[in-house]
């Protein structure tokens, strides 16, 4: 092979690399992962909670709707979870609530329920179908939605017991 013909074939290597180089740039630059942003209207899901009732999102059109998406491994989900029972039970009228368990046996997740004597509506993303559908990434997270199912907040990491009820009293629907 010649030199010069060599050489020809270096340069359509390189080109063909950097041009998947930037490919690949653009992309993820492009990309916001199914990221849920305040303004977006909240993708329906539905799930069964823990004991077999059935939430759909979009049945909830009036209501406010607070998503909590947790795990029993994540100590900062297990630390919010007393203040959330408190909040919940201040606006259960007012708000629909529904904590998503990221993929855990509903064993697991069940006695984490029991220990922690929590009311509210628990299901299992078992496939974490949702979480990706959300964009959910560290957990806690949390998604508020208004009662005209446009999304209000994304909230990640812990929240204080303050910042809960003031989550919760910002999606009560006016009257």
């Amino acid at each position: 092979m010649s030199k010069k013909k060599r050489s020809w074939i270096r340069f359509a290597i390189l080109m063909v690399i950097a041009v998947a180089v930037v490919y690949t740039f653009i992309a993820n630059a492009q990309s916001d992962n199914g990221l849920v942003r305040k303004g977006d209207m909240a993708k329906n899901f539905a799930v069964t909670n823990l004991v077999n009732d059935r939430f759909v999102l979009a049945e909830q059109e009036g209501k406010g709707v607070f998503i909590n998406f947790w795990g029993t491994f994540c100590e900062p989900c297990e630390r919010e979870m007393p203040h959330i029972e408190s909040a919940y039970s201040d606006y259960e009228d007012q708000v629909e609530m529904i904590a998503i368990n990221v993929d855990e046996a509903p064993l697991t997740v069940q006695s984490f329920v029991d220990r922690h004597d929590l009311s509210f509506p628990i299901a299992i993303d078992k496939r974490r179908e949702l979480t990706r559908a959300y964009g959910v990434g560290p957990l806690p997270a949390t998604i508020l939605v208004d009662e005209h199912g446009q999304v209000q907040r994304y909230h990640e990491g812990e929240m204080t017991e303050a910042q809960i009820h003031e989550f919760f009293q910002s999606i009560v629907p006016d009257t």
